[in-house]
């Protein structure tokens, strides 16, 4: 199964993406309106379909991971490093403009707190990987 997806839509796609020669299996599940209702709420959570949802919740078993969730967890790693690398620009630009002049810059203190809070973020996103 190729779960890329065309047009850079990687990380927001909810249908599973085609394979060669088709699903060739059907099956069919009867739910009550409640089971049918925390389905929705559980595949509009995860922004994908119904069917999908349950394929992967019931493969997931053997590896306690979908492909859903692994996406939803590097799209936010991707996230964190595209914030660390806007920080470090302003790291950068202050380290040079205190190199230039002596002084210590307001804008020092803040910038290096939220490097360490993004730091914080991706720990805590890589122990939250790690466990499950």
């Amino acid at each position: 199964m190729d779960e890329q997806t065309p047009g850079g839509r990687l990380f927001a796609r909810r249908r599973r993406a085609n394979v060669s020669g088709g699903r060739q299996h059907r099956h069919e599940v009867k739910v009550t309106p409640e089971e049918e209702g925390m389905l929705l709420r559980l595949a509009e959570a995860q922004h994908v379909t119904i069917p999908r949802l349950l394929v992967e919740s019931a493969l997931a078993s053997e590896t306690s991971e979908t492909p859903t969730e692994r996406k939803r967890a590097m799209a936010e790693l991707f996230g964190m490093h595209r914030l660390l690398a806007a920080l470090s620009n302003n790291v950068n630009q202050i380290a040079r403009a205190t190199n230039a002049t002596g002084e210590l810059r307001a804008e020092l203190r803040a910038t290096l707190a939220k490097v360490r809070e993004t730091a914080g973020r991706i720990d805590q996103a890589i122990d939250e990987m790690s466990t499950s």
